[in-house]
């Protein structure tokens, strides 16, 4: 028996669907809801699951109206969506609902749907990079290898580029333009170093032991309606310190790693090259297939899809931060600021995954159960855990979909660069290095 019963369009990219659940499905699941608030209600004069049913339903009237609509509208909707042959991107707003005892539960369901696309041809103009290392690079990292290995022995000279430094910094002035009351600060850093402050770096530079600069570094306010202005700091230097090389022979290699002789090393850093830039090239050839897919075929996305995704994105962040230590409720973090930043990106996010469900669709790619199975069970032992107990966790929670829908558009991708698909977890359970970010967050989501 069909439970809908009309179909509308809601605007761009959404739908109406009135659904009614027949009145005998209610009546059962209300009967069955009232027998288990019997069974356990505890009413004063009544021993447990002895009160009568006429006084369980009038005390517990609104708790067993709630249950029943929670067990009835997801099970309906499920079969309305399978009927009305619609693929919902986010769960439904219910609006207009209408439950009376021996009638049909009525309700209408407003849901964002994929927006309607014509696919035409899919070649795309790709970059080709070559994954080749080439010497200049293998002598670059054995060059890196050397710094890293080397020795910082100490000079009585003037600092320079490259040197290593042990500096008191002050700061002398507050946002106010007041004098700082603060203290000298010890800070070591290489000069010129990508980890320290241009200004800093170019204000010791010539200095000798003792000697003293001042410099200015402009502070942007973290808070709205303060200004921006310019923090003046006096550094003394302490002590400098030259990098002496490490030989680049076979005690370099056994140091680096368990390599014999520094050609093995070497034959390992070509390996380590063509590998990073294998997967360079395939993120830059992804890139640009989505970028030319956006292009191609632009549509709006969908208001709601678009605003979860920046939730999404804004979650992400705010655990980056904890896992930094950062307190994410400071006054200082603008959180509606950021989920503004973030809106071009998840716009693009959503757009390409948009997509990407149509093209599959219009190519018939599909995960078959068997690559679910495979993705499923890498996951599992990556996680050591039965690939049943994690089927069912995540079929619980809703999160198996969610991995089948990640598996598919990354097929899908696979196939339009005319690469061989790997379901995602079997490279992270086959190697213990490897950290399995893609398919944990699919899990995760």
């Amino acid at each position: 028996m069909s439970v809908v019963t009309s179909i509308e369009d809601a605007g761009a990219s959404r739908k109406t669907v009135s659904v009614a659940v027949p009145a005998a499905a209610v009546d059962a699941e209300t009967r069955r809801v009232i027998d288990e608030y019997r069974r356990n209600a505890r009413l004063p004069g009544f021993r447990k699951g002895k009160a009568p049913q006429r006084v369980v339903e009038q005390r517990f009237r609104d708790e067993i109206r709630t249950e029943v609509i929670e067990r009835l509208l997801p099970r309906f909707w499920k079969q309305a969506e399978g009927e009305a042959g619609i693929q919902a991107l986010l769960e439904p707003q219910v609006e207009d609902l209408n439950y009376e005892p021996g009638q049909d539960l009525t309700f209408r369901a407003v849901v964002d749907v994929r927006p309607e696309v014509e696919l035409g041809e899919l070649e795309f103009e790709l970059p080709d990079p070559s994954v080749e290392a080439t010497d200049e690079e293998v002598d670059e990292t054995l060059q890196d290898l050397r710094r890293r290995f080397g020795d910082w022995n100490p000079v009585e000279r003037t600092a320079g580029q490259g040197d290593r430094v042990s500096v008191q910094v002050k700061p002398l002035n507050t946002a106010e333009g007041e004098e700082a009351e603060a203290e000298e600060q010890p800070v070591e850093f290489e000069i010129g170093g990508g980890q320290v402050w241009e200004e800093l770096s170019v204000a010791v530079t010539g200095l000798a032991a003792e000697q003293e600069a001042e410099f200015s570094r402009r502070v942007e306010p973290q808070e709205e309606g303060k200004e921006a202005y310019d923090q003046r700091f006096r550094v003394r230097l302490v002590a400098v310190k030259e990098l002496e090389l490490a030989e680049l022979d076979d005690d370099l290699a056994s140091t680096v790693g368990d390599y014999d002789t520094l050609d093995a090393l070497r034959q390992e850093i070509v390996q380590g090259l063509g590998q990073k830039k294998e997967q360079e090239r395939r993120e830059a050839r992804e890139r640009a297939l989505l970028d030319q897919l956006r292009e191609r075929y632009p549509m709006e996305i969908p208001e709601r899809v678009l605003e979860k995704e920046i939730q999404r994105l804004l979650t992400e962040r705010a655990e980056h931060l904890v896992q930094r230590g950062v307190d994410i409720e400071s006054p200082d973090i603008d959180w509606p600021k950021i989920g503004e930043q973030l809106r071009p990106l998840a716009e693009k996010q959503v757009h390409a995954r948009l997509l990407l469900d149509a093209v599959a669709e219009h190519e018939q790619v599909f995960i078959t159960p068997q690559e679910l199975e495979v993705a499923l069970s890498a996951i599992a032992r990556h996680q050591n855990r039965s690939t049943a107990a994690l089927r069912q966790e995540l079929d619980s929670s809703g999160r198996l979909e969610v991995l089948r829908s990640d598996m598919l558009r990354d097929k899908t991708i696979r196939q339009m660069l005319g690469e061989s698909y790997k379901p995602m977890g079997v490279e992270m359970a086959s190697d213990d290095e490897t950290d399995g970010t893609d398919a944990a967050d699919a899990t995760e989501e």
